[in-house]
């Protein structure tokens, strides 16, 4: 018996809506990240982008436990010396709502082209108004 591949072009892509809202960071970016590379389909080939898009909504309500919404810390560097910024998870969360999730899900694709392909597929939202109600996602719980 023959293995079957399917290709990027016959692969059937669903849309789906994931509520961020009270739930922890990290759960979030794991569910998304797996259905980002397909990993819940039989279909499944780790190196074809074969996943789904995903509508994330209420990213700025996304939750760190314990101390780690003012521990926890986001690094940059311009490229010159003495050049690295820092900010922590609260203040990047007031400043840029999605960037913490976005930053997460993108940790836990593939680093290379295929992951900067699959993390095109993710539309990350700070609020519950969304512009993608025409592709009807499903509602997911994670």
């Amino acid at each position: 018996m023959r293995t079957i591949f399917v290709n990027e072009r016959e692969a059937v892509r669903a849309w789906h809506l994931i509520d961020a809202a009270g739930r922890p960071l990290g759960r979030v970016a794991a569910r998304v990240a797996c259905l980002l590379r397909g990993k819940h389909k039989a279909s499944y080939t780790p190196n074809q982008e074969m996943g789904d898009y995903v509508v994330v909504i209420n990213a700025e309500k996304v939750f760190l436990s314990g101390t780690k919404p003012k521990d926890k810390m986001y690094y940059r560097h311009s490229g010159y010396p003495g050049g690295l910024k820092s900010v922590s998870f609260s203040a990047l969360v007031k400043r840029r709502p999605v960037e913490p999730l976005r930053h997460a899900v993108k940790g836990m694709l593939p680093k290379g082209p295929l992951g900067r392909k699959l993390i095109k597929n993710v539309k990350i939202y700070a609020g519950s108004v969304h512009p993608h109600e025409s592709q009807n996602p499903v509602p997911l719980s994670c």
